[in-house]
């Protein structure tokens, strides 16, 4: 029922997800590899370049197969999908799809009892904050370390200059320079700091309804004294 209740691409999507999720993973790994690896051999760059090709490939072909399985005009789809459009461009922003690796993960067992509302958000926003931090670190090393201006000189540089980017500190101590590397922060402050928030807002919320629950349940028995008690 659920395959005929599903769109052609919607099929597409919900079977490819797990995947290209994995495939996801192998991208950021060469890409750290020719980003970090300054010193290997160059072997292992251009072996690594070749993975972040063929990845790539995959998530291009992802996207046009899903075009034309919808019957959608390009124009109406990268508007339904606009999202996923900007991950084809750039994928170490993969990450944001996370939702949909939950939703497909949760599909594949569906005999597990399935989680709650908010520690299933904190999850998913947490490990899209860490993915994004990290593709923003590599990023942000890749285009800032050859500037002479720039005080982001090693990757570590980088990944102090993103914390304080998601976490809206600005100690201003390590700041991009270059126009790439501000693009990279913008976006990092338009994506990471919605993540933070959901994850931090969701953790309040599940700390209030706990602490709830606990007072209704101790309230009958943990109040004043009972009518009949003497004073």
């Amino acid at each position: 029922m659920r395959a005929q209740a599903e769109t052609r691409d919607a099929v597409w999507e919900r079977r490819t997800e797990l995947p290209l999720f994995y495939a996801s993973l192998v991208f950021l790994a060469g890409y750290a590899v020719r980003v970090l690896a300054n010193d290997a051999h160059s072997l292992w760059r251009d072996v690594a370049s070749v993975v972040v090709l063929v990845t790539w490939f995959c998530f291009i072909v992802d996207f046009l197969v899903r075009l034309v399985l919808s019957g959608l005009r390009p124009r109406r789809f990268i508007r339904l999908h606009w999202l996923d459009a900007l991950v084809v461009l750039l994928p170490t922003l993969r990450p944001l799809r996370m939702v949909k690796v939950h939703d497909a993960i949760e599909a594949k067992h569906h005999d597990r009892p399935r989680r709650s509302l908010y520690p299933r958000v904190i999850t998913y926003a947490g490990l899209s904050s860490v993915l994004l931090g990290f593709s923003g670190s590599l990023g942000m090393y890749h285009v800032e370390h050859t500037d002479p201006h720039s005080p982001i000189h090693t990757f570590w540089d980088a990944v102090w200059c993103v914390c304080q980017t998601l976490t809206t500190v600005g100690y201003g101590d390590v700041a991009p320079v270059t126009a790439r590397g501000r693009l990279i922060a913008v976006g990092l402050m338009t994506f990471g700091l919605g993540l933070l928030g959901a994850v931090t807002g969701s953790f309040s919320s599940w700390l209030i309804q706990v602490f709830r629950r606990e007072g209704e349940e101790e309230g009958p028995s943990g109040g004043g004294s009972s009518p009949g008690a003497p004073r």
